[in-house]
């Protein structure tokens, strides 16, 4: 169970960490503030209050090593596990 944990964050954090070198910024809206209408109409604004968030340059590559470490430990969880046990 805990090799599965692992590889689900490691790819995760690979996959977050390969978005991050894509874009620039991300707007997130409020979904109290924002109507449905709004991003449809090419005209309206969808919310004046967008909060736009910018990866900062070291983020991408950290994530991707982590994601890559954190995967290349969880291959080797059942060899340390069953070691111990014979032990």
């Amino acid at each position: 169970m805990w090799r599965s944990i692992f590889l689900a964050l490691g790819i995760m954090a690979i996959i977050v960490g390969a978005e991050c070198l894509v874009i620039d910024s991300a707007s997130m809206y409020s979904a109290n503030e924002t109507r449905p209408s709004s991003f449809i109409n090419p005209a309206g604004s969808p919310s004046a209050t967008a909060k736009v968030w910018r990866p900062k340059e070291w983020m991408p590559w950290m994530l991707l090593a982590g994601g890559t470490i954190t995967i290349l430990y969880a291959f080797t969880l059942p060899k340390r596990f069953r070691r111990n046990a014979i032990a």
